[in-house]
């Protein structure tokens, strides 16, 4: 028979992910920003190129000048729908270059979560064990914080 002092519970908790700011994280965060940037402005070049291939479709069919320039509004509309969420979105991109680039040596940042499985049993502080982070110096694991 089992002992209930010896019964163990699998749990799942989110253990944060931190990273000390280095000039090398912040050269790579800078990359990865930059990157995004060049991205959304390639969608926006894309998202122009093509409005203006359909609506030269548009304005050589043979239908009512009307219906065509109704139909050109139309795609208008839509064209700069998306382009204004683009332009949030490259907004938020410089946002975050902006506070990186403020960013002191040695801060620490969050930089996400993992998931971990933990077991529990009769006895032990669950508040403790669910309070863990991983700090990070350049990608590699500095200290592990908690009760694991």
């Amino acid at each position: 028979m089992t002992d209930p002092m010896d019964t163990k519970l699998l749990l799942r908790r989110q253990i944060m992910v931190k990273a000390i700011v280095t000039p090398e994280w912040k050269d790579d965060a800078q990359r990865q920003l930059q990157a995004q940037l060049n991205q959304v402005d390639s969608q926006i070049q894309q998202l122009d190129f093509q409005l203006q291939q359909v609506i030269d479709e548009l304005r050589r069919s043979n239908e009512a000048v009307d219906v065509v320039n109704a139909r050109i509004q139309e795609v208008q509309g839509q064209a700069n729908n998306q382009k204004a969420q683009l332009l949030q979105q490259k907004n938020l991109i410089l946002q975050q270059l902006d506070q990186v680039q403020r960013l002191e040596m040695g801060q620490e940042v969050d930089q996400g979560q993992v998931d971990n499985f933990f077991y529990v049993t009769k006895g032990d502080n669950l508040i403790q064990k669910m309070q863990v982070e991983i700090l990070l110096r350049n990608g590699v694991i500095e200290e592990i914080r908690g009760t694991l």
